[in-house]
């Protein structure tokens, strides 16, 4: 009998017999049968910015406090200091903790929205298809460490009062001039990435995928002509291939089905009634589960964008908060914009807290799945609500074979403009090549940085060479 989830899973694929598998799932099952198991990683993407102030340290000494509010290099130790109030529910991990501070991220769009560029280092114009230029770092990722369904997209965005629903738009990108499609309500994703269990007829048609191109997509092909129409042939042939992978998900049912999350009865026709903290749940533990049946290795989790309603929060819950009016300091039945938005930033950690906890209870290896998972909280637009992208804090969660050393530490880098400074290329390259990716650099380069000509290339040196 399979003692834990990586013989599970070999048992699982091996059961098929003469199935012929994909070269997806023929990584999965190498992934799984090595001592470590395959990296995973989770991006979490929030709105409204992260004001640098907000994830300072509260018990900085006053030498300190006064580096950090100068924004001048600094490392502390997270065990010497309490976390702000709003992280606290991961004061027990400070040690699988880092706050970067100081990176910057303006050759990416800023002000109210990033689109896909904040994960690819690019600029790309409202949204265009055109303006994506190269493949975002989750795919980057995705592809080091293949499984069936390579990249996982979730999103909870709206338009202010009500959330999207079904397959949509996504904002991760598998390559230049294509955009990633995403499951925008818990029901839906549930549904097509379990189907193999619990609709195992709906592999085979896939309705919803199919539904979501003809009616985003195919409807442009009359207008659009050569290179346009280019575009959307990439897109089609995205979907010959999610149709030839779940052909092959059948023989991971048994593991699906070990680890199949329970969707409440509010989410069904894409939950109108749920509140926002249930949606939250709920894609939290869809997206948990994705990772502890080896679905994916790689999920990217907007957790909310400005247009996100957010209802049913703590202490406001008759209300319908718009993450835009917070920006411009409105509050809701007397409570301030300053106490809402730290009580939207404590729904997230709540989220993180439990996906933490999920995996450390799978055992993997000789630890548990967590040991091989990193986590990155970060807004997705910079700095503030109509940031400049300055600066863009990121929290690192991660397990004991993490190959970044940075954990259990406050670090802020050198300020934007001024020598040593590190961009959000310097930080994806950094991933990538911590992970087996050799690049040279990823992303473009920032405009003021190459008129001081100040070195802005590599990786961050300093976070390289702790291998797990």
């Amino acid at each position: 009998m399979p003692t834990n989830r990586r013989q599970f899973l070999q048992s699982s694929a091996l059961a098929a017999g003469a199935l012929t598998m994909t070269p997806s799932l023929a990584a999965l099952q190498a992934a799984s049968a090595s001592d470590i198991g395959p990296r995973r990683f989770i991006f979490i993407r929030k709105s409204n910015g992260i004001r640098p102030q907000e994830v300072a340290l509260p018990t900085f000494s006053e030498a300190e406090k006064k580096q950090d509010d100068n924004k001048q290099p600094l490392e502390v130790d997270l065990h010497h200091h309490e976390l702000p109030p709003w992280l606290r529910e991961l004061e027990g991990d400070k040690q699988q903790m880092a706050i970067l501070q100081g990176l910057s991220c303006k050759m990416s769009e800023n002000g109210h929205w990033s689109y896909s560029s904040v994960m690819g280092a690019f600029k790309s114009g409202r949204n265009s298809l055109s303006g994506i230029k190269r493949a975002t770092i989750d795919f980057e990722l995705a592809r080091l460490f293949p499984s069936p369904f390579g990249h996982v997209e979730l999103s909870l965005t709206g338009n202010y009062s009500t959330f999207r629903t079904g397959i949509v738009a996504g904002y991760s990108a598998p390559g230049p001039h294509q955009r990633n499609y995403c499951y925008a309500d818990p029901q839906t994703a549930y549904n097509e990435l379990f189907k193999s269990v619990t609709d195992p007829g709906a592999v085979d048609s896939d309705n919803a995928m199919l539904a979501f191109l003809e009616g985003e997509e195919l409807v442009k092909a009359s207008v659009l002509g050569g290179y346009e129409k280019l575009k959307l042939s990439n897109h089609i042939a995205s979907l010959e291939e999610i149709q030839g992978r779940n052909k092959q998900l059948k023989s991971l049912s048994a593991v699906i089905r070990q680890h199949l999350p329970e969707i409440a009865p509010v989410h069904a026709g894409g939950g109108p009634n749920a509140s926002t903290p249930e949606k939250q749940q709920a894609m939290t533990d869809i997206l948990t589960a994705a990772l502890a049946t080896g679905l994916t290795n790689v999920v990217t989790y907007t957790i909310d964008e400005l247009s996100t309603p957010i209802k049913g929060i703590p202490g406001n819950e008759s209300d319908h908060i718009s993450i835009h009016e917070l920006g411009h300091n409105g509050g809701y039945s007397g409570v301030s914009a300053e106490k809402i938005r730290e009580k939207i930033r404590v729904g997230h950690v709540r989220q993180i807290r439990t996906i933490i906890d999920k995996l450390k209870a799978i055992p993997e290896g000789n630890g548990n799945m967590f040991d091989n998972t990193v986590i990155l909280y970060f807004p997705e637009n910079g700095e503030t609500h109509h940031s400049q992208g300055v600066e863009a804090p990121v929290v690192v969660m991660a397990g004991d074979n993490c190959r970044l050393n940075m954990l259990g530490r406050y670090i802020r880098l050198p300020h934007h403009g001024t020598e040593g400074h590190k961009t959000i290329g310097n930080w994806y390259t950094t991933l990538l090549n911590a992970y087996g990716n050799p690049i040279e650099h990823y992303g473009d380069l920032d405009l003021e940085m190459s008129r001081k000509k100040l070195d802005q290339t590599g990786a961050i040196r300093q976070f390289l060479g702790q291998i797990g």
